[in-house]
């Protein structure tokens, strides 16, 4: 039986190599994970640099607020 278009996009998901801007575990420093791929993209450029500098903060404020997710607008505008 086929896979559903949900089931399909889970499988993408979990393939692709997720990790912090640093490498290091975010419950050390505080950093969101995403892909690698998107993550080399961002820090290609000066722009990059500050939208993750501006996730990380983000990310950092709301740990510190007991949430375990944060609305930081990185993965804004993906498809899913």
């Amino acid at each position: 039986m086929p896979k559903k278009k949900s089931q399909r996009s889970l499988d993408k998901w979990t393939k692709q190599k997720w990790q912090t801007p640093s490498g290091k575990p975010s419950s050390k420093t505080g950093e969101v994970y995403a892909p690698k791929k998107t993550i080399e993209k961002l820090k290609s450029t000066a722009a990059g640099r500050r939208k993750l500098a501006a996730a990380n903060k983000k990310k950092r404020a709301a740990t510190r607020k007991g949430k375990q997710h944060a609305k930081h607008g990185l993965h804004k505008g993906k498809k899913r």
